[in-house]
């Protein structure tokens, strides 16, 4: 099969290693990719946000299925073009990708549903947003609606933090994405991501993991689009696996089916873990990143069967077959992220780095200038590694890492400390 794969980051180096081990997969483009994904697989300059480019080129090159790597082409209806001109994809609909790209509506399917969630409220304006604030009071939650590349969520642990979130948001800081706000019961207890494929009809969990929102060491600094991940997270124990099913995944895939809007594509379950039971934090509509680089590692060339099963909506008859093992991403990234950073630094000790089923480096913000790698993003690299526990997984992720010559770069170097101390 001739397989396209939209995106350039981590996420979607990840999936292109995964598909590649697969026999089925005849030939991989990536668009637009980046330097690590064009050693392995032949990268296209396309407008992912466009829909008929993108069909047009999938014509021109006889492409047989289609994976959807980040939102904004999902939150811009690029599957529904593709699907339209007949293409097979895997990704949600724009109506059905609504579950990440609105906040609120999120909340709206969730009261239909009666998943256990935060209590919240939504506001479009300033003045009431901030009245709610002082009368709920500290530690609090802002969420900025729309899509905010993983960063516009506050945890407001005092009143001027919260206050000067909604300052930012409706001041523009996230752009159209901050025009309206959900502010939200501050969860306690321990958040962990479970990863569901679905069909429209079906749903299958495909695995867990825990990632490190915070940019430093003890959780410490801004949140960020995550710093680093391990899989499987022992929080998500069989139990609760089951109760965050019956309690959370199936009603709102019954309820987006009730308002003809099935999903299909892989569902993001983000959870708060507290005395044995989960509550929802939040859905995306696509692979966590960098989640998705330990699931890969873990999976390998059963990922593209799973996907091309719910792309068929066929995940009734499919199974997942896992190892007894773990995997660990660290995430390299170009000093001052989440803020200001430089870009065009060299990245060197690329090429020494071991490139095997148990040891993967996945680029995530990188570009290719005269042989040389520079950093072209905020995070930049995943160092990303398997073992029969996850000290050892730890152990290689971390031997990876430290081997990269990037000074300009800085990566979180407790990865695992809620298991591993």
């Amino acid at each position: 099969m001739n397989i396209l794969i939209l995106g350039g980051g981590g996420r979607e180096h990840a999936l292109a290693w995964a598909v590649l081990q697969n026999p089925k997969c005849d030939k991989l483009i990536v668009a637009p990719g980046n330097a690590g994904i064009a050693k392995i697989a032949e990268c296209a300059d396309l407008d992912i946000l466009d829909g008929g480019v993108v069909g047009q080129f999938c014509e021109e090159n006889a492409i047989d299925f289609i994976i959807v790597g980040p939102e904004a082409p999902l939150a811009a209806g690029v599957a529904d073009d593709l699907r339209n001109a007949g293409f097979l994809v895997f990704g949600p609909s724009k109506d059905a990708a609504r579950l990440e790209a609105s906040k609120g509506f999120t909340k709206e399917i969730c009261d239909a549903a009666g998943a256990p969630t935060a209590g919240y409220a939504r506001f479009t304006e300033a003045g009431p947003a901030k009245d709610y604030i002082r009368a709920q009071g500290a530690p609090i939650v802002v969420k900025a609606d729309g899509l905010a590349a993983g960063k516009g969520v506050i945890v407001a642990m005092d009143d001027a933090t919260a206050l000067a979130a909604i300052d930012d948001m409706f001041g523009g800081e996230f752009g159209a994405a901050g025009a309206e706000v959900v502010i939200e019961e501050f969860m306690e207890g321990e958040e962990a991501s479970f990863f569901v494929l679905c069909d429209g009809e079906n749903a299958l969990p495909i695995g867990t993991a825990q990632d490190h929102k915070r940019a430093y060491d003890g959780d410490e600094g801004p949140n960020t689009g995550g710093m680093g991940a391990y899989s499987p997270a022992p929080v998500l124990s069989d139990a609760i696996q089951t109760q965050v099913m019956d309690q959370i995944v199936y009603p709102t895939l019954r309820e987006m089916a009730k308002r003809g809007t099935p999903y299909e594509g892989v569902l993001y379950v983000g959870l708060m873990i507290k005395d044995g039971a989960a509550r929802l934090v939040e859905y995306n509509c696509r692979f966590g990143d960098p989640e998705c680089q330990v699931l890969m590692l873990r999976l390998g060339a059963q990922a593209f069967d799973l996907m091309h099963a719910a792309a068929e909506k066929r995940l009734d008859k499919a199974r997942v077959n896992w190892a007894d093992d773990h995997a660990m991403t660290v995430v390299l990234a170009a000093d001052g992220y989440p803020g200001s950073y430089e870009k065009g630094t060299e990245i060197k000790g690329l090429d020494a780095l071991p490139a095997t089923s148990f040891e993967v480096c996945f680029h995530a913000g990188t570009t290719a200038d005269k042989g040389r790698v520079l950093a072209n993003g905020g995070r930049v690299l995943n160092v990303t590694a398997r073992g029969a526990t996850l000290q050892e997984a730890r152990d290689r992720a971390y031997a990876m890492a430290g081997a990269v010559d990037w000074p300009e770069g800085f990566y979180r170097r407790d990865i695992g400390w809620r298991i591993l101390g």
